[in-house]
């Protein structure tokens, strides 16, 4: 992966790294940090939030030997993939910190459905198609050091984020795990991109987490979790709750997963955050 061009992709027009109209003229700036090997590129960019780099930073990395999942989950990530973070300074509560998993799930498979390569997610945070893997993201918060050495907030005034660090890693030309498939096996014989090389998709991906954020902050809550749900692979699918069969109905306006479960003839509608329920593959 060569780092000019990486800029070189991100300076091609907004339709061609499948961004949405409405949201093509806004021009992020970004510093891009590439590195041959990381440990972790959320790992890394935290280093960097330490030392004073602020939202738009990119990390960068051709392979990691420690990426990190949901859950503590080890991400492994060989040669051929992409491996990235970027960070943001929201002004977020904490209370919603996990619509920015949603956001970022959604605009990168907006953008890259705009490509010609339809993905849908697997709540939360995966990319998936036809049941297999494609991708995920791990967002990670702090609060700035002034807000945690300060009294706790009270209820009227919630404390916010200061510092976000939104992972990525997509399958490319990499090894793949079972169960799993890479955005270069999803490309349309005749894509109507030129998305042709690892740099073409990190802009792609970086265009596309921007655009999630930004729908978010510019059309609100509902608005993204309405579009998130069009994009849910679960929704109308049977899972097993507490030993009961349920179905998954959607999400709700915070973000947690809708079932309605029947239970001895009575249907109960659960809300459940991630964490409480495993989806697993290919169901």
């Amino acid at each position: 992966m060569e780092h000019w061009r990486i800029i070189e992709a991100l300076n091609r027009p907004a339709k061609e790294l499948g961004v949405l109209p409405a949201l093509a003229s806004l021009r992020p700036q970004l510093d891009i940090c590439l590195y041959d090997a990381l440990p972790s590129t959320n790992r890394e960019a935290w280093r960097l939030v330490e030392q004073g780099r602020g939202a738009g930073t990119v990390v960068i990395a051709c392979q990691q030997s420690a990426g990190r999942g949901q859950w503590g989950r080890t991400w492994v990530s060989p040669p051929g993939g992409l491996y990235l973070s970027l960070v943001l300074e929201p002004e977020l509560a904490i209370a919603n910190a996990n619509l920015l998993t949603m956001a970022s799930a959604w605009g990168v498979a907006t953008g890259l459905e705009n490509l010609g390569v339809a993905l849908q997610i697997k709540w939360p945070n995966d990319l998936v198609s036809q049941g297999c893997k494609v991708g995920g993201i791990l967002a990670e918060s702090r609060l700035s050091r002034a807000a945690s050495a300060a009294a706790p907030a009270s209820r009227s005034q919630p404390a916010n984020l200061q510092s976000v660090v939104i992972g990525l890693g997509l399958n490319w030309d990499n090894p793949l795990p079972p169960n799993a498939t890479s955005i270069r096996q999803l490309l349309p014989d005749s894509p109507a991109t030129g998305m042709k090389s690892l740099e073409d998709l990190a802009a792609v991906a970086l265009r596309g987490l921007l655009q999630g954020y930004y729908y978010w902050q510019h059309q609100g809550h509902l608005a993204l979790t309405q579009a998130y749900q069009q994009k849910l692979a679960q929704v109308g699918k049977q899972v097993i709750l507490d030993g009961h069969i349920a179905v998954v109905e959607g999400v709700s306006a915070n973000g947690d997963l809708i079932v309605v479960a029947d239970q001895d003839g009575y249907q109960t509608t659960r809300f459940l955050k991630p964490g409480e329920i495993s989806l697993g593959y290919n169901g």
